[in-house]
């Protein structure tokens, strides 16, 4: 299966749902109400010394299929005791099998500021994302240089952080193009799901400046500490988290 295909599929249900979005909501109002919405600093969270842990909570995935059943706000709960830095909730109903409802659950249930997590393609889903998180997640392979900077420029003007995703150089150019400061470097290759974290290793020298978030991957805590030295400022951790929430808090208290 090809990193397009992949992305394509996941794009184009996500086209639909904007569209749904567009029918259903006065994107004024909603534009309002993303405005109003207090947010809590994600990039902030993500800046102090040493590793910062995003723990996932995520159902399923493409790659793993179900990983486990939970309950978004008990899991928030764990995860910040644990020592987490920020939450992820996936948002995709179909193929991840999440909900906005998980985001208002997790988030309400927690101090931590909480990205949401989704294959976001419409100004419509930045907005929405913006009434209820306070971080969106941006897949640069997803747009076109003009189209990213405008939807990260929307992100920010309704107080939300853009974490803009890559996966190779010419993504890392468009991602600090687009005025993204908080960038994460997916070490899956779509094309067949192989993980290799030396993706980061040489993509984080292209990033000086950004504040740098290892994704995929991550499963140990010897993992994290390779991220760490490559210059992460945090790793995002899903699948392994999910199955192993104790993890988080080795990784977030590595010396």
């Amino acid at each position: 299966m090809s990193r397009a295909t992949v992305l394509e599929e996941l794009a184009a249900a996500a086209l639909l749902r904007a569209g749904d979005l567009h029918d259903s909501v006065d994107l004024d109002a909603l534009y309002q109400e993303a405005l109003l919405f207090e947010k809590r600093d994600f990039a902030a969270a993500l800046s102090p010394p040493g590793l910062s842990v995003i723990s996932e909570i995520k159902r399923a995935s493409p790659s793993a299929g179900v990983i486990r059943e939970v309950d978004p706000a008990e899991w928030g709960i764990g995860y910040e005791r644990e020592g987490a830095s920020c939450l992820s909730v996936l948002t995709e109903p179909d193929r991840l099998k999440g909900s906005l409802e998980d985001l208002d659950a997790a988030r309400n249930g927690t101090s931590l500021p909480v990205i949401r997590k989704d294959f976001t393609v419409d100004e419509a889903q930045v907005l929405e994302a913006g009434a209820r998180a306070d971080a969106v997640l941006l897949i640069a392979a997803l747009f076109e240089a003009a189209t990213l900077a405008r939807h990260v420029s929307l992100a920010v003007e309704v107080g939300l952080t853009p974490l803009v995703e890559i996966h190779d150089e010419g993504e890392a150019d468009l991602a600090l193009e687009s005025g993204a400061r908080v960038v994460g470097v997916n070490n899956r290759d779509l094309r067949d799901f192989t993980v290799d974290l030396g993706a980061f290793e040489r993509l984080a020298p292209r990033l000086a400046g950004a504040i740098l978030v290892a994704e995929s991957g991550v499963k140990t805590v010897e993992d994290a500490r390779r991220m760490r030295d490559a210059g992460a400022d945090a790793v995002l951790v899903g699948e392994a988290a999910m199955r192993d929430p104790g993890l988080v808090a080795r990784m977030a208290s590595l010396p």
